[in-house]
């Protein structure tokens, strides 16, 4: 018989069927009993597909994963894989494997998170234990801004010609809904709206993430659902714009940033816009001259979700050009960014911006950004500029994600909307509907609408009586009532008193390492129920220079002492603020907070008392309260608070646990932002061929701009695949020289691209852009040519069927080819019951009993061969077993199936076997 070739001349050479079980090989046919190895025992509704460099590993969800913020991602116990891609449908999640056998030799413990919830395996089902009390409604503030305004308000919408922005094969639509005063005086502040990542388009009630939607779908309005938010802020002489960014959501999961630098691109666009139209009010659209002239420097940025990333970098990016082949607004900012308001925000780079004022809203219920990541926009801004501008943290128990948004509210929105918290098959106590604090959707919106007015009034109109809403001070706003409001602070008029590091003396308790999933330094016992914002994973790890300060204690009068390396000075500070975790539902945590000065004088500063927010095993309440004991009767006793040598905390209650992630001299006001004097760093991603020969090195592009010296960490994979290299390197702008090199070997053998990856953290004085880059190596070999011949084709029962694939040239990694089991018509087919019950085990974890063809073994019935790395061919063996029924011949059909890298499916010839009985 002469030999069936499939040449396949794309960069996946004969991939198996995404929906395959594991792959056989070769070794199969010799020892069918043999115990597999960890890598080919996958968990149901994972499989491995592709070849070496190009093998991916994929996720099938037994019912549609929503379109949210949080990214999508593959662990393999506490080591993260990487990001799958999404098909439309929402289902399916596919990885490429850059590590080929080594990644694929190390998939145990396999699992699906996103912001730290587990996708593939329902949650386990919430403990009965009572949680706590929500906190105690706040006393009220001297203002409250949540009370509408003055002014009439007048709405609007624009859509404008959409914008091609780099990296993003389709335009992007600049569209908005305006909302603005009327009758306001002058110039007014602009206050600007982003949506973050959800369902773009819809149908009744179905909803995708295409782009453009399809003929008959409608775009998703998700810009339309801040208009609570808009009108209040249109009242009190605001004007404000949310702008629509599907295009965007449609297409960011091919960017390494999660599409923070295309947002950012999208928000200065339409700023740009503004600024066109404020220098020529002629031309700008109706909505826009119908209400008052907007005044450009002082500008609010809100974003929600992904968008609040999208908002934090167009923040810097309106002062530090990011590189022009990735900008979607190469032009000068003629704009002056006052403050950023991030809801429920992602922060994938872990790259905030100092020097902009923030308020940072933590959903307690969130279900979609569950970690509350965004607590990294305080945490990750010590140290890293002047610490002028105030961060603040607003910790809103009972609120979920999606419900800020009215478009991603049932009952409100005009799509298809849901509840992102989910707690599986009993209610969770703290956040299903109906139970604990859970707050309903206008409470919700409502309380959002307030402390957005609230950062308005702080950060664009320098109002310091609405302060003390934001920094801890433990004041609320009455319009945000029932929701129940915690606050804390870094930045403003803030002294370093305790920033937990290495340099730190520490008695009693422990430096702990905030990212450590096990082992005596980490923060966390393994086996911890719930999570801690302050603590939220990078893309990597290790991730050094993260840490907090543990103690515990089973008495009363057990001390943790914390000795800085030189002392620090508190002078002019009012009181010490410490920002504590204790434990969630724990109630009455009480500990002494003692100061020692350089001469060894010890003053008692006071008592501070903290009850656990109300938590479950779902949720990231292990949050810091801000907590404040004055100094003035220790400076009256003879501290010398220019000369503060340690901090002692005591604890006194019998037994307990906390952790202290920082402590700082607080006074009132508001501080003037001083802008620093910063680098800017973008990683970028060199692409080059392998070519035929010789061993070539290339260099990372790492790109420094910006006005200022200072420190960055870079992040490079490490020979222990779990584990990534960690170099930190101070970086000027201009400087050139700090390219990461990459060896690269030419020859002329298929193997498969390859991506060398580096990412960035800032340490100090400088701001990251593109935080993930690299260099990218295509193959620029042939792959090899497919051939599928009979060895044993025709045969008596008892004895292997067999086909030899052969490859017309060796790859230098594994290559796979996938045959489909199809229904035999015209005969009879071979069973359940006639194949060797240990490979029908191990293809398809099936039993023989009941006999059923195998066609319908399984709902895909798979099997695959895989061609060894160097190897020329390997065999697909069906072992049958010799049985004493008078059957005639059965038969078994087998079609040969390819994939290529968009995973569009290529038929193949059919190879037939039959099988004779033994008498």
């Amino acid at each position: 018989m002469t030999a069936l070739a499939l040449a396949v001349g794309l960069p996946e050479l004969a991939h198996a069927s995404p929906d395959q079980p594991r792959a056989q090989r070769s070794d199969d046919l010799i020892s069918p009993d043999r115990t597999d190895g960890a890598g080919d025992r996958l968990p149901p509704g994972w499989e491995l597909t592709g070849d070496g460099a190009d093998q991916h590993l994929v996720w099938r969800a037994p019912e549609p994963v929503p379109m949210g913020n949080a990214r999508v991602e593959f662990y393999a116990g506490d080591r993260l894989l990487g990001r799958p891609t999404a098909t439309d449908d929402q289902r399916t999640f596919r990885l490429k494997l850059d590590d080929g056998v080594g990644a694929k030799d190390a998939l145990g413990d396999l699992q699906a998170l996103a912001g730290g919830r587990r996708l593939d395996k329902p949650e386990s089902a919430a403990p009965r234990s009572a949680p706590a009390p929500a906190p105690a409604q706040l006393p009220a503030g001297e203002v409250d801004p949540g009370k509408p305004g003055k002014y009439r308000t007048v709405k609007g919408e624009y859509d404008l010609k959409s914008v091609k922005l780099p990296g993003f094969p389709e335009k992007v639509e600049m569209r908005a809904t305006v909302v603005g005063p009327v009758d306001a005086p002058g110039k007014r502040p602009l206050a600007l709206f982003l949506h973050g990542r959800h369902g773009t388009c819809y149908k009744g009630r179905d909803a995708d993430g295409s782009w453009p939607c399809k003929a008959g779908w409608k775009p998703i309005p998700s810009y339309q659902g801040y208009l609570h938010d808009q009108k209040l802020l249109a009242s009190q002489g605001y004007v404000t714009v949310s702008i629509s960014a599907n295009g965007i959501n449609g297409q960011d999961d091919r960017a390494p940033d999660g599409g923070a630098q295309a947002r950012s691109s999208l928000v200065r666009q339409h700023l740009g816009r503004f600024a066109d139209w404020a220098a020529d009010p002629r031309t700008a659209p109706d909505a826009v001259r119908g209400t008052a002239p907007v005044d450009l420097s002082r500008v609010m940025l809100v974003g929600h979700s992904r968008g609040g990333e999208g908002v934090n970098r167009a923040a810097f990016d309106s002062r530090y050009q990011p590189p022009a082949d990735v900008d979607g607004y190469p032009r000068k900012a003629r704009w002056q960014i006052r403050g950023t308001v991030l809801i429920g925000p992602t922060v994938f780079g872990h790259n905030p911006d100092p020097d902009v004022p923030s308020m940072t809203v933590l959903p307690g219920c969130d279900g979609d950004v569950s970690d509350l990541q965004g607590q990294l926009y305080l945490d990750n801004t010590r140290g890293v500029g002047n610490g002028s501008a105030l961060h603040s943290a607003v910790y809103m128990v009972g609120a979920n994600h999606n419900f800020f948004n009215t478009e991603w509210t049932p009952g409100q929105a005009q799509a298809p909307a849901d509840d992102d918290f989910s707690s599986g098959p009993r209610p969770d106590p703290v956040c299903s509907p109906g139970h604990g604090p859970r707050l309903k959707a206008k409470q919700q919106q409502k309380a959002g609408s307030t402390y957005i007015a609230a950062a308005a009034r702080l950060f664009v109109d320098g109002d310091d009586e609405v302060r003390p809403l934001l920094d801890g001070s433990g004041k609320g706003a009455p319009s945000a009532n029932p929701a129940r409001v915690l606050t804390h602070a870094v930045g403003g008029q803030r002294t370093p008193a305790v920033v937990p590091g290495r340099s730190l003396a520490v008695t009693g308790g422990k430096l702990c390492d905030q990212t450590a999933s096990r082992g005596a330094g980490a923060c966390f016992k393994r086996g911890t129920k719930g999570q801690s914002p302050h603590f939220a994973s990078f893309e990597v790890s290790p991730d050094p220079g993260r840490y907090a300060l543990a103690m515990g204690w089973s008495r009363t009068g057990s001390t943790m002492s914390v000795k800085n390396a030189r002392p620090v000075s508190l002078e002019g500070s009012e009181s010490l603020a410490l920002r504590v975790i204790v434990p969630p539902n724990t109630k009455g945590t009480k500990l002494d907070v003692t100061a020692v000065d350089a001469s060894g004088h010890r003053a008692k500063l006071g008592q501070v008392r903290a009850d656990g927010l109300p938590g479950s095993g779902y949720m990231a309440s292990y949050w810091g309260q801000e907590l404040r004991v004055p100094l003035a009767a220790a400076a009256r006793a003879g501290l010398d608070l220019k000369q503060i040598a340690s901090l002692e905390l005591t604890s006194r209650t019998a037994s307990g646990q906390a952790w202290l992630m920082d402590a700082w001299g607080w006074r009132p006001g508001t501080a003037e932002v001083r802008p620093s004097k910063l680098a800017r760093v973008d990683v970028g991603q060199l692409r080059v061929d392998e070519g035929d020969s010789g061993v070539r090195t290339y260099r990372a592009p790492v790109r420094v701009t910006g006005d200022g010296t200072g420190k960055v960490r870079l992040f490079v994979p490490g020979t222990d695949p779990d584990k990534y290299d960690t170099k930190t390197v101070t970086v000027r702008p201009g400087d050139t020289s700090i390219g990461v090199p990459f060896k690269v070997k030419g020859n002329k053998r298929y193997g498969g691209s390859s991506t060398h990856p580096v990412l960035a953290k800032s340490i100090s004085g400088a701001v990251v852009g593109s935080h993930h880059g690299g260099v990218f190596v295509r193959e620029d070999d042939p792959m090899p040519k497919v051939s599928v011949k009979p060895v044993a084709a025709k045969v008596t029962e008892g004895k292997p069927l067999k086909w030899r694939v052969s490859l017309s040239a060796a790859a230098d990694v594994e290559t796979y080819v996938a045959f489909r089991v199809e229904r035999v018509s015209g005969g009879k087919e071979l069973s359940t019951k006639d194949v060797d019950k240990t490979w029908l085990k191990r293809q398809f974890d099936a039993k023989p009993n009941p006999a059923r063809p195998l066609s319908k073994v399984a709902r895909e019935p798979y099997l695959s061969v895989v061609v060894d790395a160097g190897k020329r061919s390997a065999d697909l063996s069906i072992p049958t077993v010799k049985d004493r029924v008078r059957e005639g011949q059965e038969s078994v059909r087998l079609r040969l199936y390819t994939y290529d890298e968009n995973w569009n499916e290529h038929r193949g010839p059919v190879f037939t076997g039959r099988v004779r009985d033994a008498g």
